[in-house]
């Protein structure tokens, strides 16, 4: 009595890295669930080799994935779960960072937000504002509210560690920053437009490589 045919379960991941010269495997691009006779093949199933001319983000889709599977196992039957296409990103290998271009960074964002910062009171008067607030306080008017003034630096920079709760590595709570969200609405928007534009060029000409 013949055996039934394997059930194949596939959920495309959204990204995947992968370090520039190696293979992609069906196990880097997508979870698995199978028969357990078939899991370590499924996931060692090379399906790209990535070219220079390639670029570094390929888009493999399903319909680049099904065909593979059957030339492995030809009659799988394969429940795709989730989006369609995943995005593989090729990096070249990591370098050592840099301290020079950091300390150039950290002083470029450290006086061009100071110069923001300093720009914005210059154009609401905003030293005006705290000698009528320490007038309105105390009763006098004081030229100089250093002590208000010095309050004020400080809790400019309290309320930018809550705003964005975060202080060097540590977190106040798990929910993401408002930079953190705004990069990912970025990144999402980068991913789309890649996925159309890659779908665009491979209905106008075949890549070089995939039959390989």
């Amino acid at each position: 009595m013949s055996q039934p045919a394997p059930t194949v379960y596939l959920q495309l991941r959204s990204r995947v890295p992968i370090t520039q010269g190696r293979v992609v495997t069906l196990g880097h691009v997508a979870r698995i669930i199978s028969e357990p006779e078939w899991e370590v093949a499924l996931r060692n199933l090379e399906l790209v080799h990535p070219h220079k001319w390639d670029g570094n983000l390929l888009l493999i889709d399903m319909m680049q994935i099904i065909p593979k599977i059957h030339t492995l196992i030809p009659d799988a039957h394969i429940q795709p779960l989730g989006q369609q296409h995943v995005l593989v990103e090729v990096i070249k290998k990591q370098k050592k960072p840099s301290m020079l271009l950091f300390i150039l960074v950290w002083l470029l964002l450290f006086f061009g937000s100071a110069l923001t910062i300093m720009n914005f009171h210059a154009d609401v008067n905003m030293q005006e504002v705290q000698i009528r607030t320490v007038e309105m306080i105390t009763g006098q008017r004081d030229e100089h509210p250093y002590l208000f003034q010095t309050a004020y630096s400080f809790g400019i920079g309290f309320g930018m560690v809550i705003f964005f709760n975060h202080l060097f590595k540590k977190k106040w709570n798990e929910e993401p920053t408002p930079l953190e969200v705004e990069m990912y609405l970025y990144q999402e928007n980068i991913d789309q437009y890649v996925v159309a534009e890659e779908y665009k060029r491979m209905k106008m000409n075949h890549r070089p490589g995939d039959d390989d």
